[in-house]
C-alpha cells in the first residue's frame, strides 16, 4: 500500500495534473479514500510555499540569463488569465479558482497568480489550502462515488 500511496503523492505534486489526477488514480489502485485524500491533499499542497516565496525571483532570473523566456512568458500570461478570474474577489475568487477541478486551475496556477499579482503570502497560502481541500473532497466524491464515500458513516 505504501508504493502506491507514494505514487498518489508524487501524482500530485505535478504541475497540472495535482490532485485531479492523483486521486482517480488513487481510487483505481484500490486505496481506501481517506488515504488516498490525505496524500493527494499533502503532495498538491507541498510546492505552493515555494511558489509563493520563490517564483518572482526564479523568474527574474531566467528572463535575465535568457533561460527558456517563453516557457516563463506563458507561464506569466497564464497567471495573467487567472488573475482576471479572481479579480474582484480576492482570497475567496483564489479559493475558488484553486477548488474547480478543471485543467489549468489548481494550487500551482493559483499560487503563481497569487505570487506574481503580490497578494498576501500567508492570505493566498490559506485561501489555496481551502481550495485544495475542497477540490480534493470533490475529486474523492467523484472518483469512489458519494455512496462509497458516505459508507463510512453508515
Amino acid at each position: 500500500m505504501f508504493k502506491k500511496l507514494l505514487y498518489v503523492f508524487a501524482i500530485s505534486l505535478l504541475p497540472v495534473v495535482e490532485l485531479r489526477g492523483a486521486i482517480p488514480a488513487g481510487a483505481a489502485m484500490g486505496l481506501p479514500f481517506w488515504a488516498c485524500y490525505l496524500c493527494a491533499v499533502v503532495g498538491n499542497l507541498l510546492p505552493v510555499p515555494f511558489i509563493l516565496l520563490f517564483i518572482e525571483k526564479i523568474f527574474d532570473f531566467m528572463k535575465r540569463h535568457n533561460i527558456f523566456p517563453k516557457l516563463v512568458g506563458w507561464l506569466e500570461e497564464k497567471a495573467q488569465k487567472g488573475a482576471r478570474k479572481v479579480e474582484g474577489f480576492a482570497l475567496f475568487g483564489l479559493s475558488l479558482f484553486v477548488m474547480i477541478p478543471l485543467p489549468g486551475t489548481g494550487a500551482w496556477t493559483g499560487a503563481l497568480v497569487a505570487a506574481l499579482f503580490h497578494m498576501d503570502r500567508r492570505r493566498a497560502f490559506l485561501s489555496i489550502v481551502a481550495g485544495v481541500l475542497i477540490a480534493g473532497v470533490i475529486m474523492t466524491l467523484a472518483s469512489y462515488g458519494v455512496v462509497g464515500f458516505l459508507s463510512i458513516f453508515l
